[in-house]
């Protein structure tokens, strides 16, 4: 079988989960190819800008990365099953998901996997034994560097700690409780065929939450209700997937729509603040829990300003602000001046330019 695109990356990766379930739902054929270290280093940064995985090679030698704007390319070359809902309520309502899932949720994710012991192990000896396959090191030394690299940037600097810990937890928590009584009402968070809502979330959901032995765990117990619906993404078809989307944001969506309210959007707010001053670092509180020392990123600057974009060029932004009211969503992407991050300023994403999510403004 002929393949029009390769996907590089790592069957326990974050972004490449949320990606495949994307693909596999659109049914666009792939070849899989595993990342190497020296590819990740060398390959994957010299064609598109940044050291992070998934990347897409396509078959006239193009390369893309970055997971949302990939989404948007797609859904432009391949119109068939589309995910973007057409109502600009859950239009917009989809967008938000997706973005609360690629950044806020990405905290508890590394969290449980590097935080915990057992889980530090398992992860660092599973991408040790494909990933480091061209590096000619001890397996020990291997486990320990990829451990060291990942909770370090992806945990310490970004804010977990002791005093912050209970609270990165009860952000899986409050998803899981929040998810729960959606996807047992119904096949999918708008309705009966999967959105960007629930492609978004494959990416904490997919290789994280739902394999992790932490909050597996806790999901399989507690909350065996998810784990069926991540599966059923997973394994959901275009051809075969073909029920109604609701046409409206049902109430049910509620809690978890100000859940984003309370934690993603202060985040993205203090983070733009401090990227329009050139600081190198902000701190934030959400939910009366105080965040330090988290480094400032231009990547999640562009997010909020994509985010206020859509509320300001949505179709029918008197019954978005109207359905929202009350929420916390609209003033918290109002409480700043409409943000200019610079980045993607000509349309080259996913295929050049890209920056990585921790790259400091000073990069």
């Amino acid at each position: 079988m002929s393949f029009s695109l390769k996907v590089y990356g790592l069957k326990v990766s974050y972004f490449t989960g949320k990606l495949e379930a994307y693909l596999r739902y659109k049914e666009i054929p792939y070849e899989f190819v595993v990342m190497t270290a020296k590819q990740f280093k060398r390959t994957i940064k010299a064609h598109t800008g940044a050291m992070q995985m998934p990347a897409i090679q396509l078959s006239d030698g193009r390369w893309m990365t970055d997971t949302t704007p990939i989404i948007e390319w797609f859904e432009q070359e391949y119109p068939d099953y589309p995910i973007i809902p057409s109502d600009p309520l859950t239009q917009f309502a989809a967008y938000l998901i997706e973005d609360y899932a690629d950044e806020w949720l990405w905290r508890p994710a590394m969290h449980y996997r590097w935080s915990y012991p057992e889980s530090a192990a398992l992860l660092a000896e599973q991408i040790s034994s494909v990933m480091g396959v061209d590096l000619i090191l001890p397996r020990w030394l291997k486990r320990y560097a990829i451990h060291r690299r990942q909770y370090t940037n992806f945990v310490k600097r970004d804010g977990v700690s002791k005093a912050t810990r209970e609270h990165v937890e009860q952000s899986y928590l409050h998803l899981l409780e929040r998810l729960a009584p959606i996807v047992s009402s119904r096949g999918f968070l708008f309705g009966e065929r999967p959105t960007l809502a629930d492609i978004g979330l494959m990416g904490p959901m997919l290789r994280h939450f739902s394999m992790d032995p932490a909050p597996a765990a806790i999901m399989r117990e507690q909350y065996p209700e998810v784990m069926s619906w991540v599966y059923r993404v997973w394994s959901a078809r275009g051809s075969r997937v073909a029920g109604p989307l609701n046409h409206a944001i049902t109430l049910d969506l509620n809690p978890l729509l100000k859940e984003i309210a309370e934690t993603h959007l202060p985040a993205l707010v203090a983070n733009a603040q401090a990227f329009v001053a050139g600081q190198s670092h902000y701190s934030f509180t959400v939910q009366g829990v105080d965040y330090h020392a988290i480094q400032t990123s231009r990547y999640r600057a562009w997010c909020l300003q994509r985010l206020q974009e859509r509320l300001a060029e949505s179709r029918d932004p008197n019954a978005l602000r109207q359905r929202l009211k009350g929420l916390g969503i609209i003033e918290a992407l109002e409480s700043i001046e409409p943000v200019q991050s610079g980045y993607n300023e000509h349309g080259s994403i996913p295929f050049s330019g890209s920056l990585p999510v921790f790259q400091s403004v000073r990069g």
